[in-house]
């Protein structure tokens, strides 16, 4: 159900920008790569154990793991979206007094792609009088909206998946591989990410 177009892409120009200022000048520990650039953070120990934390609460959830074929699909997928961003609300609370650290940051990532999506989403709406599907009782989308909500969660699963593998790097944990998570690792999908203009440079 794929098609493999972009139907709107994630601007992280102002976080990728905070990350660049954020970087220490000394070598951290860990190497975390995210759209565009790379920094080198060295976590603390409370970093690590969320990280482990959010890892094993996230690597199972359905919108990571399954991929949509109808409108029930995307209802599922929109509930577990929204289930993720309120563990992350979660996380961050918890996180509170380490909002310069590079776990929050990548929050903040996941974060800023659910929002992002979820404007897209909106757009996507149509009329509530649509007929009703005769199995799920969900109303029927028009094939062209159904296949931008396809290739929308494409994407955003393919944001979330890699964060997790950052998140997984600060938890000194092996990047998750159950379900189709394996295949949104390695190189960031550029395509999908407003390129920023000019990022701040590093401090010395």
């Amino acid at each position: 159900m794929r098609s493999g177009d972009i139907p709107f892409k994630f601007d992280l120009t102002d976080l990728l920008a905070r990350a660049r200022r954020q970087v220490t000048g000394r070598l951290g520990d860990v190497t975390l790569n995210l759209p565009f650039i790379s920094i080198a953070v060295s976590p603390q120990d409370r970093e690590r154990r969320v990280a482990r934390e959010i890892v094993l609460r996230l690597r199972d959830r359905r919108v990571l793991s399954a991929w949509e074929c109808c409108d029930d699909c995307i209802e599922k997928a929109l509930t577990s979206l929204n289930e993720i961003r309120q563990f992350i609300v979660d996380k961050e609370v918890e996180l509170a007094e380490l909002q310069d650290g590079p776990l929050f940051l990548l929050l903040e990532a996941m974060a800023a792609g659910i929002r992002q999506f979820m404007t897209f989403e909106e757009l996507l709406r149509r009329d509530k009088d649509a007929p009703l599907h005769p199995r799920f009782g969900e109303f029927h989308r028009p094939p062209d909206v159904r296949q931008a909500y396809f290739d929308g969660l494409e994407i955003l699963r393919g944001h979330l998946s890699r964060c997790l593998g950052q998140i997984a790097l600060i938890a000194r944990m092996p990047v998750p591989t159950e379900g189709i998570i394996e295949n949104y690792q390695g190189p960031w999908q550029l395509e999908a990410y407003e390129a920023p203009h000019r990022l701040p440079a590093p401090p010395e």
